[in-house]
């Protein structure tokens, strides 16, 4: 059974003083229950996050289920989101996904048999001038090419 620890827990007591409603500690309390529980939420966390903030659980699952940020299922140590949107994508970046899935002999939002690595396509990172970019955890990296991804992700500890 998922429980906050009794830091997070203080974190998300501060988040809902933060606010006028507790609603808007949603997206907040989501980051700090998803970083405890390996870097995604489960009903579990919902379940918890609502007793504690004291919102049905409903609620909290209409933020969750909205926002791409929150993890629905495990993601590797390193969770590789490379941009796939326009920008990147006329500039490579839909290649660089599939190369770094190939080298990793992964597919889309599954883990690598080791656990180190699970790579998504996302939407957009936000650094349109900077394309192709990758984001590993809460890390951006910008103007790639797949071998420079590639040399980011093995020198990762």
């Amino acid at each position: 059974m998922f429980q906050l620890s009794a830091q997070g827990l203080q974190e998300v007591q501060k988040e809902l003083k933060r606010y006028e409603t507790k609603e808007s500690a949603i997206i907040p309390a989501l980051y700090i229950a998803q970083k405890e529980n390996k870097g995604w939420v489960n009903d579990e966390v919902i379940h918890h996050l609502s007793k504690v903030m004291e919102i049905p659980e409903s609620r909290i699952n209409e933020v969750f289920k909205f926002y791409t940020m929150f993890n629905q299922r495990p993601v590797g140590k390193f969770h590789v989101q490379v941009c796939a949107n326009i920008s990147c994508a006329l500039n490579g970046g839909r290649e660089l996904a599939q190369h770094i899935c190939k080298e990793l002999k992964v597919g889309y939002d599954q883990m690598t048999e080791d656990g180190r690595y699970t790579v998504s396509k996302v939407e957009c990172l936000g650094s349109c001038g900077t394309a192709p970019m990758m984001q590993v955890n809460d890390k951006y990296y910008e103007n790639l090419t797949p071998e420079s991804a590639m040399n980011i992700l093995r020198g990762l500890k």
